[in-house]
């Protein structure tokens, strides 16, 4: 059940301080790249681990590209799910990255997109939450209906 929730959490980057707040609406939009621009997302790793830390909320990481069909395809139906974008908004940290953050850690069967990892209060990758596929940590649209 608790697999199942957190898919359904996944499924469904901040702006700098002291800037403009019309150019912190604009970055924080950007930060979002298409997949909800009402989620507030952090724009780093470092930046998401340390939030996660103090919020003691876990950390929600997609991989994906932006020439990828693939991911193209799951941020439209992560993007167009309101329970999805809620549970996203209230219950995570959100980052997405288009290029590898650098901590192997988050590889744990590849470096495909699109993959999506979860990281604990405590700083370690939660290697049990994983997709029904055959790569763990991937994830299509359709992959929302096992959890309706």
């Amino acid at each position: 059940m608790l697999r199942c929730l957190l898919f359904a959490l996944l499924v469904g980057i901040c702006a700098s301080a002291g800037e403009e707040k019309k150019k912190t609406v604009k970055s924080a939009s950007s930060l979002s790249r298409g997949w909800g621009q009402n989620i507030k997302w952090v724009k780093s790793y470092e930046e998401g681990l340390s939030k996660m830390v103090k919020s003691q909320k876990p950390l929600m990481v997609i991989h994906h590209k932006q020439d990828c069909p693939h991911s193209q395809a799951l941020k439209q139906g992560f993007a167009l799910d309101k329970t999805i974008q809620k549970m996203a908004r209230e219950s995570f940290i959100m980052l997405n990255v288009v290029e590898e953050v650098g901590d192997p850690n988050l590889a744990l069967d590849g470096y495909y997109v699109p993959r999506i990892v979860f990281v604990d209060p405590t700083k370690a990758v939660r290697t049990d939450i994983i997709g029904v596929r055959d790569l763990r940590f991937n994830y299509a649209p359709d992959d929302l209906g096992v959890c309706e």
